[in-house]
């Protein structure tokens, strides 16, 4: 759990492991009295520590011997990261040197910061709101460059402004809703249904076009799972091989190579895939494979799309024709393979539902891999025209963008048949779930989820 308290933490706040810079973070009232304990400037005439500069100097140990040559700068409260006095001091980026420096200051009255603590207090000290805190730690695991600017946008407040704005539009709404609710003595009239609808409405168009926004750019985001799957030596090892670039997967003729399943990850156009390649679908009595073959069912149920894989000279099996009962069609690719062997098509293909795309490749000679690369790619983005907003929200805040437009809904379904002041019921919750996407109304539960995702020293 994160404390709200005012102590002074400390972090190392650059990734582990070697590197010419490091840097360690110290946040709180006590941050410069500490780091003073252990600089010592260069500078023969040193006048003292002045914000937003870069200081050149030791740090020295209690017994006074020099551990490391560092800049240290410090970031007076309320301009820094955190809202609070913050100094970083650079030193060297040796793991051994940073954890040196980190106990020495732990020993002189800071504590170890907890994941996320530094964005945190940054939160509760008014210098973010909740979207722009979670788009810190989206634009530090931004899996591909196109991720990049949609963290970026969220950074910046883009999306903190336009939920502020649809709040404020149901804030002033319900202030017209029904004046002659709450002045039943003055002659004064309520807002005809008809408004009512039309400013609702527009609003729900607007949140729905962030909800659009999210179905349709959230992969570069998360990522994609594919998996491929088919029966034993249709070639789904190869296939991974193939479409990686490298010999991941051990490639053989014997049956049954793959007995649990291999995964990689890899950018098609843009989106982060976790590409899985599935135990070969066969009865067997082995113990070990029926485990492997059981958690690549699972898979396949949970994917954003199969490939089922058949070697075009073999008939359409029982397993096959399973994988296809279970799969959505929008969620499948049969992608024939082995075409260097034969190119004819078999005749079992003529069932197939025709809205399932049907794919001829060789993986032993990479024919047909480029058009089923970029079907793969335009299936995942999905067919849908762009979204009208630019902004994209994550999966939490999704989640309350959809109980706002819920209440809408609501509020539009009973418009004509219940009283004003029972209806604006509707306009207060769903300003509630909108406030809970920018954390003016966040359980301490909620809190505790987001930054404990963020890694140390952020």
């Amino acid at each position: 759990m994160l404390d709200s308290n005012k102590d002074t933490i400390a972090a190392i706040c650059t990734p582990l492991g070697k590197g010419g810079v490091g840097i360690v973070r110290i946040s709180g009232e006590n941050s410069l009295s500490i780091s003073l304990k252990f600089f010592k400037s260069s500078k023969k005439n040193f006048a003292g520590i002045k914000p937003y500069r870069l200081h050149h100097g030791y740090f020295i140990s209690p017994q006074g011997k020099i551990l490391d040559e560092v800049l240290l700068a410090y970031m007076p409260k309320p301009g820094s990261y955190t809202g609070e006095d913050v100094v970083e001091i650079n030193c060297h980026g040796g793991p051994a040197i940073l954890q040196l420096i980190l106990e020495e200051l732990l020993a002189s009255g800071a504590r170890l910061a907890k994941p996320g603590e530094f964005t945190y207090r940054a939160f509760l000290n008014g210098k973010m709101d909740l979207t722009q805190a979670e788009a810190v730690i989206e634009l530090i695991n931004a899996p591909t460059k196109e991720a990049i600017p949609l963290a970026q946008q969220k950074l910046q407040g883009l999306l903190q402004q336009k939920i502020q704005t649809l709040k404020k539009n149901l804030e002033t709404l319900r202030q017209e809703f029904c004046v002659a609710v709450d002045f039943p003595d003055e002659d004064l009239e309520c807002l005809p249904p008809e408004k009512i609808q039309t400013k609702v409405q527009k609003t729900i168009e607007e949140i729905n076009a962030l909800l659009a926004a999210y179905e349709q750019k959230h992969l570069y985001q998360d990522g994609a799972l594919v998996v491929i799957a088919g029966r034993v030596n249709a070639g789904k090892s190869s296939l991974l091989n193939a479409l990686i670039g490298k010999e991941r997967a051990i490639v053989t003729p014997i049956p049954g190579t793959t007995r649990d399943y291999l995964e990689e990850y890899i950018n098609i156009q843009g989106i982060p895939v976790r590409l899985v390649d599935t135990a070969g679908l066969r009865e067997t009595k082995d113990e070990v494979e029926n485990i492997g073959l059981q958690k690549g069912l699972e898979l396949i149920l949970q994917s954003d799309l199969c490939l089922l894989l058949v070697d075009i000279r073999e008939n359409f099996s029982t397993y096959e024709q399973n994988i296809l009962e279970k799969i959505p069609h929008h969620k499948i690719f049969v992608v024939l393979n082995k075409i260097d062997l034969s190119s004819t098509m078999p005749k079992w293909t003529e069932n197939i539902n025709p809205k399932i795309p049907i794919f001829k490749i060789s993986a032993q000679t990479g024919k047909g891999l480029k058009e089923l690369s970029k079907a793969i790619g335009k299936q995942l983005l999905g067919t849908q025209k762009e979204s009208s907003s630019t902004l994209v929200p994550n999966l939490r805040q999704k989640k309350c963008l959809e109980k706002a437009v819920s209440e809408l809904n609501l509020l539009l379904q009973h418009l004509f048949e219940m009283p004003y002041d029972l209806l604006s019921v509707h306009l207060d919750l769903a300003c509630q779930h909108l406030k809970e996407i920018t954390g003016e109304i966040t359980s301490e539960e909620v809190l505790n989820q987001i930054f404990e995702n963020f890694c140390i020293g952020k």
